[in-house]
This record gives C-alpha cells, sequence and structure tokens, in this order.
C-alpha cells in the first residue's frame, strides 16, 4: 500500500501533527521534572473506536498501565465531573494523572480525510463515524430545536450530544473547503472547553503534592500498520488548585 498521499494529507491539514511513538516519548520526557511517572494514573477521554485505544496502550507503557476511561462517541468526556472525581481518588498515593483527550480523524490512502481501511477491511470507512454521523446529521437543519431536550430513541443518548455540540459549528462546516478536516478542530473546540471545566471544578480533590498535567489534541488513524499520529493542541501542567505551572511539548 503506498501511503505517499497520506502523509501528504496529514502535512498539509494537520501540521505539528507527530507520530505516537514521538509523542509518548516527548510527553514522558517533558514531564518527568514535574514528578509524572509509573505513579501517574493516565485519564482517558478519546473516542470508544478500537482505532484509538492504541495511543492509551502506548501511554501505559511509560506511566500506570491501568488506565481510567471517561470518553465516549467522538471523544467527548461524557463521564463529566462524577468520573473526574472517581478518576482522582484511583491516582496512587502522591501521583498525579494526565488526562488525553480529543477527537480523531481517519486519512486514508488516497490521501482523503474522513475515512480509513482499517485493520482487515479493504475497503475505507467514516472515521470518525459518529462525527460524520453528527455532520451529515446537522447540515440539513438551520438550528437546533431548543425544545428538543432529549433523543427520540433513549439508546442512543450520546449521539444525540455529539449533534448538539457540534451544531454550533455547522456554518463553518458546511462553508469549509474540506468539511471532514474541519470537523475535527470543531469537535476539539466544544471538547476543550468541557474538559477544562471539568478539570477547574475537579483538580482540587486530587491529593496533596499532586497535578494534573492536560493534553488533548487530534488523533490521525492512518492505513495498515502506518503507526497512527496526534496533533497536540493544549499541553499543560497544572497544581491540585488548577493553577498553571508550565506548558510542555
Amino acid at each position: 500500500m503506498n501511503l505517499k498521499l497520506t502523509v501528504a494529507k496529514i502535512a498539509c491539514a494537520f501540521p505539528q501533527a507527530i507520530q505516537y511513538s514521538k509523542l509518548v516519548a516527548g510527553v514522558s520526557e517533558s514531564l518527568e521534572p514535574y514528578g509524572y511517572g509509573p505513579s501517574t494514573l493516565l485519564c482517558s477521554s478519546l473516542c470508544c473506536d478500537e482505532v484509538c485505544q492504541d495511543l492509551d496502550f502506548d501511554f501505559g507503557k511509560k506511566f500506570d498501565k491501568h488506565y481510567f476511561s471517561m470518553g465516549g462517541l467522538a471523544g467527548f468526556p461524557f463521564g463529566g465531573l462524577t468520573s473526574f472525581g472517581a478518576m482522582v481518588n484511583h491516582i496512587p498515593d502522591g501521583g498525579s494523572c494526565l488526562v488525553l483527550y480529543g477527537p480523531h480523524v481517519g486519512v486514508d490512502s488516497r490521501g482523503k480525510a474522513g475515512t480509513v481501511e482499517r485493520r482487515g477491511r479493504n475497503q475505507g470507512g467514516a472515521c470518525c463515524g459518529s462525527a460524520c454521523a453528527a455532520f451529515n446529521s446537522i447540515s440539513d437543519i438551520e438550528e437546533w430545536d431548543q425544545e428538543k431536550m432529549f433523543p427520540e430513541n433513549e439508546l442512543d443518548v450520546e449521539q444525540f450530544y455529539v449533534e448538539k455540540m457540534l451544531m454550533p459549528y455547522r456554518n463553518l462546516l458546511i462553508k469549509a473547503e474540506d468539511p471532514m478536516v474541519e470537523l475535527p478542530y470543531a469537535l476539539f473546540e466544544a471538547q476543550d472547553k468541557m474538559m477544562t471545566e471539568i478539570v477547574e471544578q475537579g483538580a482540587g480533590a486530587v491529593g496533596e503534592g499532586g497535578g494534573v498535567a492536560l493534553l488533548g489534541g487530534i488523533q490521525i488513524n492512518t492505513p495498515g500498520d502506518m503507526e497512527d499520529f496526534f496533533l497536540p493542541l493544549r499541553a499543560e501542567v497544572r497544581t491540585n488548585q488548577n493553577e498553571l505551572i508550565a506548558e510542555f511539548l
């Protein structure tokens, strides 16, 4: 499989994106002076799609391998403040947490964003499927029905929420040169706002001497055996009082 078009698309659409191995090594090295290491609990808010899990496992080789998951469809932290509060009570004594979050997007062998050839499948498929479906749904409406508080199907609550959170970006997306490139950036903005508010309200429960490191960005899934990429958009070390100590990477 020729992946030159994949590499070119990533470089154009997601500049400064780096491969997982370089990301994990860089984060580990940058956080070590602040006491992050084996006693650091990874708190992951990535999409539940299986193509997203490798990054959790890779970080588990540098930090505590038993990570806490609070993410759902499209990467939104559906666990919310309650799950964050539970997570901080699982941090090893004297340790800190690394919060990894953000949406994902595929780039296939033809250099097309929003799709990727998954393992064992020759044909590409939507990636992120939830995000693509939400975009298609909101493209057909001009404004959100404010009286629509719950989904028609209660078994699809998360997808309903993804659509609602994406609605403010509708006009930006439908006018974009490549909506599938703009889509993960819009999702990240919505998720970043949500995650920073969760950390602001929940950081105080982190134990004495511990802190919170935030690593937010966009996962970029690639075809075949090609290593995936991550575009860091927020990388901060904060105290358990949510005070910014430093930016890293």
